[in-house]
């Protein structure tokens, strides 16, 4: 099968997301352009060292490329100051040059924290992302997003910094647990809901496929999704306009995630699905979309065995004003007002700060509730 390439148009700081079967055990061929001396300094965790990290080594050394890799605990708790620490030092022991390549090997929490250490260590070194999740491919490699979490909340600290390069390996999707792919399937599904409803409407007739591991169409979600984010970026890159659409479903995942701990009660993706559930609710709820719409998407994520009402989450929750106290705390508040994304149908997201708080805490509750 080919390799697609998707050009984001960044001018001088623009890169190329490639993306096919095949791209790890070639990674030498692919990243040796962008490099200005044939070395790498990998990082990644424990579960995708084990599985992938010997091929990358092997794709490297074909090239002539050496390569010095640190391995991290898997989980969105190595989002943290402390790794963030452990990974800038271990660079600057490496004794990692401005001019040198760092290589985020992982999934999003991979890429978020390793991009922000790029980004910090000597005022800005440069970096590669191979994601290894669907999430990830899909969505936190592309656009220079980085950044940690605090126990104030998620991504709260972080910069944004350019890749010089992702290589989007569809192969090892076929290596996830079935509960990650489903939640990066959670991103996919959120470029169709905000803004391309022929792309829903795809979806929901190959999602199965998708979800069974036919490669050929994984490779065309990729690919459409990336698309979708890489002109996003290019227009709005530091999230002035546009590009907060990409948010959609977020705020709400945000609180869920910090309300489970960030735990593995809640992973990423399923809360962006969850998300992306109640702002079409909220919607519905102030009439700015027909009252099928929610209907319509918790029915495709149910075909699609996912998460997509809180009563699938595992455990305590919040009340609705524990939530909404959370949903302050996200980057998305302005002087004070909480911006949401909502919809007028699928495919038509917009961005609103004119939400009225009792309609809002009504959905939570409404929410809430159902979980008996």
């Amino acid at each position: 099968m080919s390799v697609d390439t998707v050009r984001v148009a960044m001018g001088a700081r623009a890169y190329d997301v490639r993306i096919g079967q095949g791209l790890i055990g070639r990674a030498g061929a692919e990243i040796a352009p962008v490099l200005s001396r044939p070395k790498v300094w990998v990082i990644t965790e424990e579960t995708v060292a084990g599985l992938h990290l010997a091929a990358l080594r092997a794709g490297l050394v074909a090239e002539g490329v050496e390569m010095e890799a640190l391995s991290l605990p898997p989980g969105e708790a190595t989002k943290s100051w402390q790794y963030l620490t452990r990974v800038v030092e271990w660079l600057l022991e490496q004794k990692v040059e401005r001019r040198d390549m760092v290589v985020a090997f992982g999934g999003g929490v991979i890429g978020d924290l390793v991009g922000f250490a790029a980004a910090i260590l000597r005022r800005g070194v440069r970096f590669v992302q191979v994601p290894t999740s669907l999430l990830a491919q899909v969505d936190s490699s592309v656009g220079g997003k980085t950044g940690i979490n605090t126990r104030h909340g998620k991504n709260l600290v972080g910069a944004f910094h350019q890749p010089a390069l992702v290589l989007a390996d569809i192969d090892v999707l076929g290596t996830l647990a079935a509960r990650d792919f489903l939640a990066g399937y959670g991103e996919v599904v959120k470029y169709g809901l905000l803004g391309d409803a022929a792309f829903f409407a795809w979806l929901e007739t190959n999602g199965p496929a998708l979800a069974a591991g036919d490669i050929g169409v994984r490779q065309q979600a990729v690919r459409h999704a990336v698309q979708m984010k890489a002109d996003i970026v290019a227009r709005d890159e530091t999230e002035q306009g546009e590009r907060a659409l990409l948010n959609l479903g977020h705020t709400f995942c945000h609180a869920l995630e910090a309300a489970t701990g960030y735990s593995e009660r809640l992973l990423h993706g399923e809360g962006v699905a969850i998300g992306c559930a109640l702002a079409f609710d909220l919607s519905a709820r102030m009439g700015l979309c027909a009252q099928e719409e929610p209907s319509r998407v918790r029915a495709h994520l149910a075909n699609m065995k996912m998460k997509r009402d809180l009563s699938d989450i595992a455990g305590e929750l919040p009340d609705a004003d524990g939530l909404l106290a959370l949903m302050a705390q996200d980057k998305k508040v302005v002087d004070g007002h909480l911006r949401l994304i909502l919809v007028r149908g699928i495919g038509e997201a917009f961005v609103t700060a004119e939400v009225p708080p009792d309609l809002l805490r009504g959905v939570l509750s409404e929410a809430l509730s159902a979980r008996g």
